[in-house]
């Protein structure tokens, strides 16, 4: 097995209740050519009545690399249609497009440390595997597919929202919707005009390896209202924890 498989389940924010479909999906081809038999083709498709089964020893992250492509699609497609009922079907494809796009995933994939969890072959990793944006955005589709297999739709989307998700400002930005709001000077302005305490900001929380720390941020305004948020900075998560603030007042 991998090791430090635990660290990449708090980075995921997802634990598993089959911890080999993980290793799986962590295993280049490479990896699982190194380690096949010799001699004898592996039989994988189903068997007739009677004769027992032959093992799948496929065990390389190939399958599950494809169906992560569809889930990650479906699953995309489905939160932007959701979150934003007043774009085009153009602004949702663009979108749509950016989110599932290599480069964007590969970022996805270093922020987790993909790379230095994959199983790879000895020639792959003489040939520097680990950092090859194919190979990282293959696995990252693979632990997808592995917690949809897992854990089913939900924890799969859970994934998708909280790393390859960006705020919803800078995906209406992208979107041509108008540039972000600034979250922390509402929040001011808010406070001002209903004679609330000035909002304190506080960091509460880090998580994650140094190249892809989160932040947990605090704001407070008084006793009574309070909220707490990540991001990928200190700035990004006070302007999460702002905005949620924003619209309770706005709300209540």
């Amino acid at each position: 097995m991998t090791p430090n498989l635990d660290e990449l389940e708090q980075s995921l924010g997802y634990n598993f209740r089959d911890r080999a479909l993980l290793d799986r999906a962590l295993t280049h081809s490479s990896k699982a050519n190194d380690a096949a038999p010799a001699s004898g083709a592996v039989r994988l498709d189903p068997q007739p009545p009677g004769i027992p089964p032959v093992p799948d020893l496929r065990t390389d992250n190939e399958r599950l690399e494809f169906l992560g492509d569809s889930v990650l699609g479906w699953l995309v497609s489905d939160w932007l249609f959701t979150r934003f009922p007043d774009f085009t079907e153009g602004q949702l494809s663009l979108l749509k497009n950016h989110l599932v796009s290599a480069a964007h995933l590969l970022a996805a994939a270093h922020r987790l440390d993909l790379g230095r969890h994959l199983q790879l072959g000895r020639g792959e990793e003489t040939a520097g595997g680990r950092s090859k944006q194919r190979l990282l955005v293959n696995a990252f589709e693979a632990v997808l597919a592995a917690v949809y297999l897992d854990g089913g739709v939900e924890a799969a989307r859970g994934v998708i929202i909280r790393q390859a998700i960006p705020t919803e400002d800078e995906l209406a930005e992208l979107a041509g919707a108008g540039p972000p709001r600034d979250f922390r000077a509402e929040l001011d302005r808010l406070a001002r005009d209903r004679a609330l305490p000035r909002p304190e900001y506080q960091l509460v929380g880090e998580n994650g390896p140094g190249h892809a720390r989160t932040f947990l941020v605090e704001v407070r305004l008084g006793r009574e209202l309070a909220a707490t948020a990540e991001g990928s900075s200190k700035k990004s998560a006070s302007h999460n924890a702002a905005r949620q603030v924003c619209e309770r007042l706005r709300s209540g």
